[in-house]
């Protein structure tokens, strides 16, 4: 599939899109061709061009899964350290590449739709902290963080959300019909609302009243992730945007893959690590728990060896 501006085949640009592309997380068709890329290859070009590091910037590893059927608790284990590693050695090959080399922000984004997701503050703190501290521990020099707690000032966590929001959100109505029109958009909401309906362990109603509640919080947590995009634009003005979602070629944002699963959707946040040889997948808990050992690290449940 080609459709965009071809690009010089050789350019520097080119030779940095291509160490992404083996990792791009995408729902459609797949393509290695750079130039079915054409938005986040000029987004590396207004770096190379200039010869100024490439800042990537990933909104994601907001807080661990609620639903304890899922995770092994609220903190970082061995699959948000697998992914870690992973980014530091992708901006080191960039920097093999290209001399400036690139640098990831790690844009988490629990804090903005903690109360929507139902997971306490003191959690997507404690989880942040332990990401920073597994960072420092593992020397990971290319990877930088950024959370709510950078703007605003002093300001409480609700009143952060509800500054954010009002300023960069879309609202509700005007969500609700891109859905209506826009395949990519409901392609989001579907996974969004699968993502509430499985992180939910406890509601007291029907299964039916669960699909209506997850149906109606998925337009809130799409709103607030618009929200907190435009946050990073602004903060980033510069930046080659990553995607932890899947993202067809040719999107603004390239989805990036961080560890092998069988699952799209799939991310170290809401699964365990299952190592099964030299083969690391993301998979539930309870499946894991079916056919691994669990593995303890510094004192914490890690992950899960079959």
């Amino acid at each position: 599939m080609t459709t965009g501006i071809a690009p010089a085949a050789t350019d520097t640009a080119t030779e940095v899109l291509r160490l992404l592309l083996p990792y791009h997380r995408t729902t459609g068709p797949v393509s290695r061709d750079p130039a079915d890329h054409p938005g986040t290859l000029r987004q590396i070009r207004d770096f190379t061009d200039a010869g100024d590091p490439v800042v990537l910037t990933l909104p994601g590893f907001p807080c661990k899964s609620p639903n304890p059927a899922k995770v092994l608790g609220h903190l970082p284990d061995e699959g948000e350290r697998l992914s870690l590693a992973f980014l530091d050695r992708l901006c080191a090959r960039i920097g093999e590449a290209y001399e400036p080399g690139a640098r990831i922000v790690i844009c988490s984004d629990g804090h903005i739709f903690g109360d929507v997701i139902h997971v306490p503050d003191a959690h997507i703190d404690a989880y942040g902290d332990a990401l920073r501290a597994m960072i420092d521990a593992e020397g990971l020099r290319h990877l930088d963080t950024f959370d709510l707690r950078a703007v605003h000032g002093d300001a409480d966590h609700d009143t952060k959300r509800r500054l954010v929001t009002e300023a960069y959100a879309p609202s509700v109505d005007d969500l609700r019909a891109l859905v209506r029109t826009d395949e990519e958009t409901a392609r989001l909401y579907r996974g969004i609302t699968r993502f509430l309906f499985e992180d939910t362990a406890d509601f007291p109603g029907s299964r039916s009243a669960l699909q209506r509640d997850c149906r109606s919080r998925a337009y809130e947590v799409i709103a607030r992730s618009r929200a907190w995009g435009e946050l990073i634009a602004e903060h980033f003005p510069r930046q080659v945007r990553l995607s932890i979602h899947p993202q067809p070629a040719g999107a603004e944002k390239f989805g990036i893959r961080l560890l092998e699963t069988g699952d799209a959707w799939a991310t170290p946040w809401h699964t365990v690590l299952l190592l099964q040889g030299s083969v690391a997948r993301l998979v539930r808990r309870e499946e894991a728990e079916r056919v691994g050992r669990l593995v303890m690290r510094d004192g914490r449940p890690s992950h899960f060896v079959g």
